[in-house]
């Protein structure tokens, strides 16, 4: 299970996985490769931004989770996170466009041979989540596209939309439990009335 965190490590994650995959082959650095706001990218070749985080419908949990034998934590909130990847050339003009569809297209291959966050790649943050987290291309079409771009005097850029789900983020509310430890019983017979 994990805590706040795990947020930014899903964050971490894939770039960590797409760094593995674009470097030095399509991005010379890893440095290319970061997490941002489409308006404030600085040097970044390849950025990601989590443009929305919503609770996840599918999974319920109304159950409190015991931690140790006198205490239950609160029942954990699921989430899926969207991410939005960019491709910014810094090439010429005339081979920007193809070396944007260059780096789309091997982030697309990427993504999809890699659908899910497993703990034997990402470590501990992962490896303790009831649920493996999944990656997921949506399909959106232009016009939400372009709303979620939403940067102020530049157009839209080429853009991927992925759903990471479900991220299991721990409630902190834990509840003090005494146990039963003895029980008094009082055997009797019952008298009849007749």
């Amino acid at each position: 299970m994990a805590d706040h965190n795990i947020i930014s490590e899903v964050g971490e994650a894939i770039i960590s996985l797409l760094r593995e995959g674009l470097v030095p082959e399509i991005i010379p650095g890893s440095e290319g490769i970061g997490a941002c706001h489409p308006s404030d990218r600085g040097d970044i070749a390849l950025g990601i931004c989590l443009y929305d985080v919503k609770r996840n419908k599918d999974i319920t949990d109304n159950d409190r989770i015991p931690v140790g034998t006198s205490q239950l934590r609160n029942p954990s909130v699921f989430l899926d996170l969207y991410y939005m990847i960019t491709a910014y050339s810094s090439s010429d003009i005339k081979f920007r466009s193809l070396e944007e569809a260059k780096m789309i297209g091997r982030t697309i291959q990427i993504l999809e041979g890699t659908p899910v966050l497993r703990g034997s790649l990402f470590g501990k943050p992962f490896s303790e989540m009831r649920y493996e987290p999944r990656i997921e291309l949506l399909e959106l079409d232009t016009e939400e596209k372009n709303r979620i771009w939403n940067v102020p005097n530049q157009p839209y850029r080429l853009s991927l939309f992925y759903k990471v789900y479900p991220i299991e983020l721990i409630s902190e509310k834990i509840t003090h439990i005494t146990r039963v430890r003895e029980t008094d019983f009082i055997v009797g017979q019952k008298e009849i009335n007749e």
